[in-house]
């Protein structure tokens, strides 16, 4: 999934539950020349001819399919979707086992192709991870990497459920908080919700989104945990599977432990990668001669700050969890983030600030723990991955995984081992232990991922297209450092326009060469 690393949190009985942080490759906003021209009255080249498509979602009223019509109109927020992009509502049911029951308004957000109406496809539904992370946000702040697909497809993308405006979930001290205040209070003002924000509810979301937006199949791009999202959505209907790309893929084949155990070890990995090339490469290397000299200097990094966390800005302090959090964020940045990483552990050793560090993860998409008074993103995360995870360990198997965590990374293992309280006292029952997501018999779908990862583990990506099944599941492997290898690595952004225009994957097995090659 997105995220790198859990935050802070307490033991049971404790006020704060443990919280999944993202780590998210964030891009810069785009270029606006051709978009300006686009959207200016009078200058399309011709009326724009809206598809639709002929086989709705079966057992929903038709008040929800045929009866339903998405109105887009200019978008009022966020204020970087104000000119450009269009916004609507879907209805869909809360629960789709009542389909004739309470329904709920899920936003959506747009960006109109601009090539001609004889060459576009339809539309791209993209799912940037998290989960928690809010579509309407993200796509204005993440357009630039996927412009280049925009003279095919519309693109799409919306907040997921509990997300952002699509019924948010809230767990703070009252029902206006966006803070955590415990599984407690989520029940409280949430209850009514959080049984059906789940993957597969969100799945379903998804394919009343392809009918109302005029496709036969679904086109979709999703990111470390969009992967989980269009592979669910692939094992429900792979009649539907247009051209999917699953990039980053998380693992469908372990459960929330042993995802938590993988992860830490990736970011250990990815730390002594950086830690012999600053050794070889950048004068003054702040982490010593090589990964043991690293470890040595960050432990004792870290037991300094335990005692006085460092100045880190904005009223906020920096201590030992968040060095862990932090250097995992620059890692997920992959190359780019090893210099500023190595200046920015400089200023905290030598100066004892703590500034740079900080304000480099946030940059990087931990901006979770600095999010906007009203973003919801952090517990969001929490309740849709306990609607998917069935575990509830008990304290014998908590303190057994929280040392198994611990152990598999001397660096990280600490801060990363409060993500195994995240669901213990979860007031409602998980869905499943493993995503499920054979889909026999849906077209082929393109599973991206690199060997460098921090985030989601590169075997997570051969075991996501070998759950897909035989003829499904496509891999393409990128020798990349970082979280996510489109559009930074020239092979893999080729293979995957390739596939979303024309439907052609490459050969199985195919490898892009990178920064690991």
């Amino acid at each position: 999934m997105s995220g790198a690393h859990p935050t802070k949190s307490s033991r049971p009985g404790l006020s704060a539950g443990a919280l999944v942080v993202a780590g998210l490759l964030l891009a810069a906003i785009g270029a606006v020349g051709a978009w300006l021209q686009h959207d200016a009255p009078g200058r399309s080249a011709q009326p724009r001819t809206e598809l639709t498509a002929s086989n709705p979602p079966t057992g929903l009223p038709t008040a929800l399919t045929t009866g339903q019509h998405l109105r887009w109109s200019r978008c009022t927020s966020p204020p970087t979707a104000r000119t450009g992009y269009d916004c609507a509502t879907m209805k869909a049911p809360l629960d789709y086992r009542k389909p004739d029951g309470r329904t709920i308004d899920v936003a959506l957000i747009r960006r109109k192709a601009t090539g001609p109406n004889a060459r576009r496809i339809g539309s791209l539904v993209l799912n940037f991870g998290g989960p928690g992370v809010s579509g309407v946000s993200g796509l204005p702040d993440r357009l630039k990497q996927y412009e280049p697909l925009l003279d095919r497809y519309d693109l799409v993308s919306f907040d997921p459920r509990g997300v952002g405006a699509t019924i948010p979930v809230r767990c703070g001290k009252t029902a206006d908080d966006t803070g955590y205040a415990g599984a407690d209070a989520c029940a409280e003002h949430s209850g009514a919700i959080l049984p059906f924000i789940g993957t597969s509810h969100t799945a379903r979301d998804l394919d009343l989104m392809r009918y109302l937006l005029g496709d036969e199949r679904l086109h979709y791009f999703g990111v470390s945990y969009g992967t989980a999202l269009g592979a669910v959505y692939a094992h429900l209907y792979p009649s539907h599977v247009g051209r999917l790309v699953l990039e980053a893929p998380v693992d469908p084949t372990e459960d929330l432990s042993e995802q938590q155990v993988s992860q830490v070890k990736a970011v250990q990995a990815a730390f002594d990668r950086f830690a012999a090339h600053c050794a070889a490469r950048i004068r003054h290397c702040p982490t010593g001669d090589g990964p043991e000299e690293a470890e040595r200097r960050m432990a004792g990094l870290a037991d300094r700050l335990k005692k006085k966390p460092a100045p880190a800005g904005a009223g906020r302090n920096l201590d030992a969890d968040d060095l862990a959090h932090a250097v995992g964020d620059h890692l997920v940045r992959g190359t780019d983030g090893w210099e500023p990483l190595a200046k920015a552990l400089t200023a905290l050793i030598d100066d004892n600030d703590g500034r740079p560090l900080s304000k480099g993860a946030d940059d990087t998409g931990s901006a979770d723990r600095a999010a906007t008074p009203r973003d919801n993103s952090r517990v969001a995360r929490t309740a849709i991955t306990c609607a998917d995870s069935s575990l509830r360990p008990g304290f014998e198997r908590l303190d057994r995984d929280e040392a198994r965590v611990k152990a598999a990374s001397p660096v990280f293992g600490e801060a990363w081992s409060a993500g195994v309280y995240l669901c213990y006292d979860w007031p409602f029952d998980g869905e499943r232990a493993t995503l499920q997501v054979n889909a026999e018999g849906a077209a082929p779908v393109l599973v991206v991922g690199g060997t460098g990862d921090p985030t989601t583990p590169y075997p997570g990506a051969r075991h996501m297209a070998r759950a897909l099944g035989d003829g499904v599941g496509v891999l393409l492997t990128a020798e990349e450092e970082g979280h996510g290898t489109y559009p930074q690595n020239r092979c893999v952004t080729k293979a995957v326009d390739t596939y979303l225009r024309t439907g052609r994957t490459p050969d199985a097995g195919t490898v892009c060469r990178g920064s690991m090659s």
